[in-house]
């Protein structure tokens, strides 16, 4: 990878950009606390994405389904405005970019994505399951094809999820044979689990290029909408924080990882990992782990260490807020609130 300085312009492409406002305005603090020249580019599919408006510039690209006109999109972007790092945000688009990620490097761009094994065992939440078991981290047990051919002898609640999905979208806590029934027919691919008692914490990891472990940052889940989290705290939880470091050794992934658990009265239980920015990782960011100033080091040839300097029993509270469009789709009044 090309090292810069301070003198380059350190350009970074944001993509499926959506709702991202808070992480694009992360990024912008941090190029302007290192005094780093550069643009931040968003890109999504919809021009309709509040996100595009908040970054200094904006591209409209095919649906990540279209894979080919997607990643010819990103290669045109990376060369036209000489990217340096690409920062993917959902997780449809994470298979398809690890796949591909050496066309959209051929420009010189960083593709901030794991390397492809890594992500198929995280997009695949069967995958997950077995990894994690196979290196002795506690999960909620897995109900096989056995099991669930006898619903009424099976104990409720349980859970159930779609293998590969994400938000939250198709996830239900199943309370009785009638309802998994239902549910088993109306997913795709489903994976039932048992369902566990405890206090759910997201954990936003930052690792180098080289996997090294930079920050682990735990915080309880307090309220969450569509899968992501609407109100939490920052706790310095130590248990957790070196069961994910452990995690995350056994793993091995690049960038900015989210990883969601309970605590439980057996112990610390996994439930997914997604190796890439979640919704909330600007909580953590503000508390002091800055994973964008992080990976701006980085591309400047600086060397980073393991450190929990962030702050901890901070609460943050997740809100919405408008913009206002003209007839040519440019920013005409927006709502300079804070978000937190």
């Amino acid at each position: 990878m090309k090292k810069r300085s301070r003198s380059d312009n350190i350009n970074v492409l944001i993509l499926s950009a959506g709702r991202r406002v808070e992480l694009i305005s992360c990024f912008k603090r941090a190029k302007e606390r290192l005094g780093i020249k550069g643009n931040i580019i968003a890109a999504d599919a919809s021009e309709l994405a509040p996100a595009l408006y908040f970054a200094d510039i904006n591209e409209v690209v095919p649906r990540i389904s279209d894979s080919d006109g997607y990643i010819r999109a990103i290669v045109d972007i990376c060369r036209n405005f000489k990217v340096s790092l690409v920062v993917p945000t959902i997780d449809t688009e994470l298979i398809l970019l690890s796949e591909r990620r050496a066309e959209i490097e051929e420009t010189g761009a960083k593709v901030l994505i794991s390397e492809e094994k890594v992500t198929k065992i995280c997009r695949d939440k069967t995958n997950t399951q077995i990894f994690l078991e196979e290196h002795g981290f506690l999960v909620p047990h897995m109900l096989s094809k056995e099991e669930l051919s006898n619903p009424g002898s099976l104990q409720y609640p349980l859970f159930i999820k779609p293998k590969d999905g994400s938000s939250s979208i198709n996830a239900f806590q199943v309370h009785n044979e009638e309802e998994l029934e239902v549910y088993l027919k109306l997913i795709d691919n489903p994976m039932v689990q048992e369902y566990i008692e405890g206090t759910e914490f997201t954990i936003d990891a930052f690792l180098d290029f080289a996997s090294r472990l930079i920050t682990v940052v735990p915080r309880v889940r307090i309220a969450t909408r569509s899968g992501e989290i609407a109100k939490g705290v920052i706790k310095k939880d130590r248990a957790i924080m070196d069961e994910v470091s452990r995690l995350m050794a056994a793993l091995k992934p690049i960038g900015h990882i989210t990883v969601q658990c309970k605590k439980t009265k057996k112990g610390i239980e996994f439930i997914e990992i997604n190796p890439r920015f979640g919704g909330g990782a600007p909580m953590s960011i503000m508390a002091g782990a800055d994973s964008c100033e992080n990976l701006y080091r980085l591309l400047l040839g600086e060397e980073l260490s393991y450190n929990e300097r962030f702050r901890e029993n901070l609460t943050f509270l997740r809100f919405d807020q408008s913009i206002m469009l003209n007839e040519e789709m440019k920013r005409e009044y927006e709502y300079e609130g804070s978000y937190f």
